[in-house]
This record gives structure tokens, sequence and C-alpha cells, in this order.
């Protein structure tokens, strides 16, 4: 994906390269890399950018080898503005689909955001993951996830590794981060689009 969105914002909007690199938790060396082509940008970072920089994303895909595309994929909750998933399955209305990106899995499934809880730009986007239900591990740190904690709330945020063992911090652009906390499970935002 071209980065040339991101060049073009930070010069309409006065923003600073180092600014971009606190958002996205790098090094302006990593920003600088990023806008020389140097770097790819991962779908999780694209969030975080477009947040900092105050405009619309491009549609955000995920990589990698792509499955057989799937038409629909089941709209399992949303995200309000607590940043809390409320699933249709627990009572909460209807199932629905919504159209599957290009990379749907036979897992993949999709929330929809209602609020600001992840900025006031992303309100009615959809996020797909895989459902798959499993711990969070290595790979995932840095990466924007949707995120069950044991209390049972569901949370779409970056993942950094606690200094406790076996806890996690959770990191938000538009939120403070929460740290040291534990999680049953941890999916890997997929994509990310309006609905």
């Amino acid at each position: 994906m071209t980065v040339d969105w991101i060049r073009t914002a930070l010069e309409e909007t006065g923003k600073t390269r180092s600014g971009l690199a606190r958002a996205l938790g790098r090094s302006p060396s990593a920003v600088t890399d990023l806008l020389n082509g140097k770097r790819r940008l991962r779908a999780d970072e694209i969030a975080l950018a477009a947040g900092y920089l105050g405009v619309e994303p491009p549609r955000l895909v995920g990589g990698g080898r792509q499955p057989p595309a799937r038409a629909a994929v089941s709209l399992v909750g949303y995200v309000g503005a607590g940043a809390i998933a409320r699933f249709y399955a627990d009572g909460q209305g209807p199932f629905d689909e919504v159209p599957a990106p290009d990379t749907a899995s036979a897992r993949t499934v999709a929330v929809q955001i209602r609020g600001h809880s992840l900025g006031a730009l992303f309100d009615n986007w959809l996020v797909f993951y895989d459902d798959v239900r499993e711990p969070p591990g290595d790979d995932m740190v840095g990466r924007m996830c949707v995120c069950g904690l044991a209390d049972g709330r569901v949370l779409i945020k970056a993942l950094k590794r606690s200094q406790i063992a076996g806890l996690w911090t959770l990191l938000s652009n538009a939120e403070p981060p929460i740290y040291d906390i534990a999680l049953d499970w941890a999916a890997v935002v997929r994509e990310m689009r309006p609905r």
C-alpha cells in the first residue's frame, strides 16, 4: 500500500513526523523509512496514523496469501463508545451479514464501531477478524487486535506485553492505556472499512 496519503496529510495538516512516530509507537527514523518506501505500514498502523493526522484513511486490507473470497460474513456485534463489544448472540438483536473483505477466511466475522472509541473518524466502520478465540502470542505485539478480557469485555486495542508475566497492556489512539490486564483471547484485525 502506498503511503502518499500520509505524506499529503502531513503537509496539509502541518503535523510532524515526530508526532506521527509517537502515535505509531515507532522511532522517527522508522517514519522516515516508511515515507521513503523502505518500510511497510501494517494495517493496525493505518488506523493509528489516520487518527493522529485527522484524515480519512484508505480502505484497510490485510496482507499475505489471499484465500478464496466469501460473499458475506456475520456481523457479531458492535463496539460502543466505551470500547465494549455487545454481541448480537447475547440478545442484542438479529444476526446481520456484511460484505466480506477480499481476505476473508471461513472464520472471519465483523463488529461495527459505534461512537468514538477508536477516534471520531471510525464511527460506523466495520472491523473484521478471525473468530479463533486463542490466547495472544508474541506475534500480536504492536498489532491492532480484537481482545477478549477475563471479565467478559471485548475491546479493540493494540497489544503490548506487560512487565508482569502473563498480562498485557492495551493501547489506543483515543483512550488511555489499560495496564496489566489478563486476556482470554485475542485476534488480529484483518481489515477495517467504512460501512
